[in-house]
C-alpha cells in the first residue's frame, strides 16, 4: 500500500537523517533495490549456514578464524542496520529471534567460541520467510511459489528445524561424545531420532541428551505431519475475498464459499 505523499507518516519518514531513511527503505518498502536487498538477506543467511556446516569437518585454524571473524562483521553491520530501520528498536531487540541472531555474532566474533551458536543464525531464515511482504514479493516473482506456498513453507520450516537441531547436537556432544565427530554424524542422528527410526549406532548419554532425542523426535515428528498434510490436502489458491477476507479457494472457484461473494481470482489459462 502506497503512503499518500503529504500524510503523517511520510512527513515523519522525511524528518529522521538520511541513513534511517535508506534503512527504513530497504527492511519496510517494495522498492527494486528494497527487493534485491531483501533477496541479498536471504542469501546471506544461505552463505553463512553453509559456511558453519563446511567449517564443522575441518581443524580450527587460523585462517577459519579470520573468516569467521569477517563474517561476524558482516553480520553485526546487517544487525546494526536492521535496528536503526525499526521504528521501535527496543522491541526489535527484545524479538527471540533478533537475540539468537545476536548469539550467533557474538560467537562469530569471538576467535575461541568459533561457530558455537552460529546455527542459531537459521532462525532468521524464519523470521523472513514469516514477512508478509517478503511473502507477498517470492508469490510475484515465483509462480511456482504461490501455486505451492504451504508446500514450500513448511518443508523450510523442517529443514530449519533439522539444522538447528543438528547444530544443538554437534555442539553439546562432539566434545564429549567419540559417536559424534562432526556434522554428518550429528545429522545422522538428528535425522534418525526425528522419524524415530533410532538405529541405536549413535545414542546422546545422559539426561540432556535423553532430553534432547525427545525434542527432536516430537517436534520431528509435527512438522513431518504439517508437511504431509500441505503435500497431500486438495490444492488450493490464495486470493483474499473482498468481502470477507477469505484466503484459501479452489482453483476454479467463482464465489467465495464463505460469503458467495463474486471473486475474480487471476488465471494464467491452461
Amino acid at each position: 500500500m502506497k503512503i499518500p505523499p503529504h500524510s503523517a507518516e511520510t512527513r515523519a519518514v522525511d524528518a529522521l537523517p538520511a541513513d534511517r531513511r535508506l534503512f527504513r527503505e530497504l527492511y519496510y518498502r517494495d522498492t527494486a533495490r528494497a527487493v534485491r536487498y531483501r533477496y541479498g538477506l536471504l542469501l546471506l543467511d544461505a552463505v553463512t549456514l553453509l559456511f558453519i556446516i563446511g567449517t564443522s569437518f575441518i581443524e580450527r585454524s587460523a585462517t577459519v578464524e579470520v573468516a569467521d571473524t569477517a563474517l561476524g562483521l558482516v553480520l553485526l553491520a546487517e544487525f546494526a542496520a536492521r535496528l536503526r530501520a525499526s521504528p521501535r528498536p527496543w522491541k526489535e531487540l527484545a524479538h527471540p529471534a533478533t537475540l539468537a541472531d545476536a548469539i550467533a555474532i557474538v560467537c562469530f566474533l569471538i576467535p575461541m567460541l568459533g561457530a558455537a551458536a552460529g546455527f542459531l543464525r537459521a532462525l532468521r531464515v524464519l523470521r523472513l520467510l514469516r514477512s508478509q511482504r517478503l511473502l507477498n514479493r517470492l508469490r510475484k516473482d515465483f509462480p511456482g511459489f504461490q501455486r505451492n506456498q504451504d508446500t514450500m513453507v513448511a518443508a523450510m520450516d523442517l529443514l530449519v528445524f533439522i539444522f538447528i537441531m543438528t547444530g544443538l547436537v554437534y555442539e553439546t556432544q562432539h566434545r564429549s561424545n567419540p559417536q559424534i565427530g562432526d556434522y554428518a554424524d550429528a545429522l545422522y542422528f538428528t535425522i534418525t531420532a526425528l522419524t524415530t527410526t533410532g538405529f541405536g549406532d549413535i545414542t546422546l548419554p545422559g539426561r540432556t541428551g535423553r532430553l534432547l532425542s525427545v525434542v527432536i523426535m516430537f517436534c520431528g515428528v509435527t512438522l513431518f505431519l504439517r508437511l504431509a498434510q500441505s503435500l497431500f490436502r486438495p490444492s488450493k489458491v490464495r486470493f483474499p475475498c473482498p468481502q470477507c477476507g477469505l484466503q484459501r479457494h479452489e482453483p476454479d472457484a467463482v464465489h467465495c464459499k464463505a460469503c458467495g461473494h463474486l471473486i475474480n481470482i487471476p488465471d494464467e489459462g491452461s
